[in-house]
């Protein structure tokens, strides 16, 4: 009697195994692969393309130094996938204040004609992943006076390029307005070719 039910769930169980290893180790598989083919630009990275040659993915951030380019948030990994993370002080630790003072004190500096108000809080901490490759239209905005001088253009200019670069939340109500800052980068440099 113990043997025949020994037996009867040892082949339910095989049958078992066999259906989920046809359905969840070949037929998912083969499901997902068909569907990154038909959106092969999110399967394929989110490359970013200009003039040619992948300059980014839209999905990661990148750091910007030179002072005609729009700068993105701060990031903890230094924008390094493989170190992928946020430096994880609290809002009370003494670090995290000296690192915001230190990084208001630094674009206060490289941004001479930026507005005197509050500095966006996105442009002094950095995002929990590192890698986040958007920023506020505030921040976008705040940099303007900086991108408009360092690239000759009129503020006008950089201002329509900012809003035809902003991303607006999902179904109208799900995230905040945003602007990819490597998209808005390779528009930029298209317009001062």
């Amino acid at each position: 009697m113990i043997d025949m039910t020994l037996g009867k769930q040892l082949w339910a169980s095989l049958k078992a195994l066999l259906v989920f290893t046809l359905v969840l180790g070949i037929a998912y598989p083969l499901v997902i692969s068909a569907l990154a083919r038909v959106l092969p630009a999110n399967s394929d990275g989110s490359m970013i393309v200009s003039s040619g040659r992948v300059v980014g993915s839209s999905l990661l951030g990148q750091a910007a130094t030179q002072p005609q380019w729009f700068q993105a948030r701060p990031s903890a990994s230094e924008y390094s996938g493989d170190t992928s993370g946020g430096s994880n002080w609290g809002p009370n630790a003494p670090e995290l204040a000296q690192l915001i003072a230190d990084r208001e004190q630094t674009l206060r500096a490289a941004n001479p004609g930026a507005p005197q108000g509050p500095i966006p809080a996105d442009a002094l901490t950095a995002s929990g992943s590192g890698l986040d490759p958007h920023i506020s239209p505030a921040y976008a905005a705040w940099q303007a006076p900086r991108i408009a001088s360092a690239n000759g253009l009129s503020m006008d200019q950089v201002q329509d390029l900012i809003r035809a670069h902003t991303q607006h939340p999902w179904l109208g109500f799900i995230g905040t307005d945003r602007v990819n800052v490597t998209e808005l980068n390779v528009a930029l440099e298209a317009l001062v070719r």
